[in-house]
């Protein structure tokens, strides 16, 4: 700078101007060297290292690299040149080196922000990141560092020592809860959810409450994001999953069977008594021909033991429709090859309503998934549905219009 300043000097120029020319050519040169310093840095440097990476065998520098942490790291040396150039104005050298220092430690912070951002990425390639997300825990150190840069700063803003500033936040710990609520609510239910093993990434959760019906597809400090089956993405805070209750699926899943339970209605003026016409009838049936055989002598036995008059079916022990087309269901589930066949499997009468007797059909498909399960469900009620009048039976339905209309005209004729 000195003699930048006498060669203005002797060019004629006084002293205040001789000043400002010096000056001025000194921070155009150091930002020259910066910018040429930084182009050597991110055209050169960083090429070389990209394409050292890319023929290495390691996985996990190739995340670092897509993630830009060394180009976040060569940021630095700039703000380093400017640092130790700070003494050629000695009239504000304390503040270059403060605010060159400040953005030193925000660059740091920067690239720490990737690392973290990169151990989230290596980690969530293992099988063990859906149950045990750690992008929370990482959100958590994210904080801590943006709260230690923060302190660093303006202590070297202000030249006081970061120890001062901390011993004033006792007064001000309340504050501080205050603006750190959510995030410590979301660190402690993260922690819970973890432990307890609540909630996976990829788990099918239900919360009507807050119309949640859908996969897990984030977990972080503060939100859960789940994708309910329309598309459409719903976020809740961690800490609502533990004060209120969600079903989760994930057990259905890992069984490797989802359960049937739905019920037809039979209407209960087509229930009736099996005669012989209708039981040689029903022999004929596969599932059924055994059956009929076996339980036809067992009754036959009974009967006459008892020595029930076989003139009236009020009388001993008969066969129905209701309870043959049962056993067929059941037969029928026990022998379908998508049917999970250990798991339970029943066909079951329950209490009789206003829609007639309800015939309820209670069993486990072979798979979990969702398409797959709705064609196995709708098949086997199709064929249900279209065996019913093989039985002598009526499923129930509620009259529709063209019902009342052909009522209407027979009371008309």
């Amino acid at each position: 700078m000195d003699y930048l300043k006498e060669r203005f000097a002797g060019w004629g120029f006084n002293e205040v101007l001789s000043a400002y020319l010096s000056n001025a050519i000194a921070v155009f040169l150091i930002l020259t060297v910066c910018f040429i310093v930084n182009i050597i840095s991110k055209k050169v440097l960083l090429r070389m290292l990209g394409a050292y990476i890319s023929r290495s065998k390691n996985k996990w520098d190739d995340v670092l690299l897509k993630n830009k942490v060394f180009e976040r790291i060569t940021g630095i040396v700039p703000a380093i040149i400017i640092h130790e150039s700070a003494e050629l104005f000695p009239a504000v050298e304390e503040w270059i080196k403060r605010f060159a220092f400040s953005y030193i430690v925000i660059a740091v912070l920067l690239a720490l922000f990737k690392i973290l951002d990169s151990i989230d990425d290596i980690y969530r390639q293992h099988a063990i990141s859906k149950a045990r997300p750690i992008k929370g825990y990482l959100q958590v150190v994210k904080i801590f560092f943006s709260v230690a840069a923060a302190i660093i700063i303006v202590s070297a803003l202000m030249d006081r020592s970061p120890l001062l500033l901390l011993s004033g936040l006792g007064a001000a710990t309340a504050v501080l809860m205050l603006i750190f609520q959510n995030s410590i609510l979301g660190l402690v239910a993260s922690i819970q959810l973890a432990t307890n093993d609540m909630l996976q990434i990829g788990d099918w959760i239900e919360m009507p409450s807050h119309g949640i019906d859908g996969d897990v597809i984030e977990i972080t400090l503060h939100t859960v994001k789940v994708q309910n089956w329309d598309k459409t993405i719903v976020t809740i805070p961690p800490h609502l999953l533990i004060s209120e209750s969600f079903k989760n699926w994930k057990g259905m899943q890992e069984s490797g069977g989802r359960r049937i339970k739905r019920c037809i209605y039979i209407d209960m003026t087509s229930i009736r008594f099996c005669d012989e016409e209708m039981l040689s009838r029903l022999k004929k049936i596969q599932y059924l021909k055994e059956y009929i055989e076996e339980r036809s002598a067992e009754i036959e036995k009974y009967n006459r033991e008892k020595g029930i008059d076989p003139s009236s079916m009020v009388n001993g022990r008969h066969m129905t429709n209701i309870g043959t087309f049962r056993v067929y269901v059941q037969k029928y589930l026990e022998n379908h090859p998508r049917i999970n066949h250990s798991m339970t499997t029943m066909v079951r009468q329950l209490q009789p309503c206003e829609h007639g007797l309800p015939v309820e059909v209670y069993t486990f498909t072979n798979t979990t998934r969702w398409v797959e399960y709705e064609n196995i469900q709708s098949d086997i009620f199709d064929h249900i549905l279209a065996v019913v009048p093989e039985f002598g039976l009526k499923i129930y339905q509620s009259p529709a219009g063209s019902d009342i209309g052909r009522i209407s005209l027979l009371r008309s004729e």
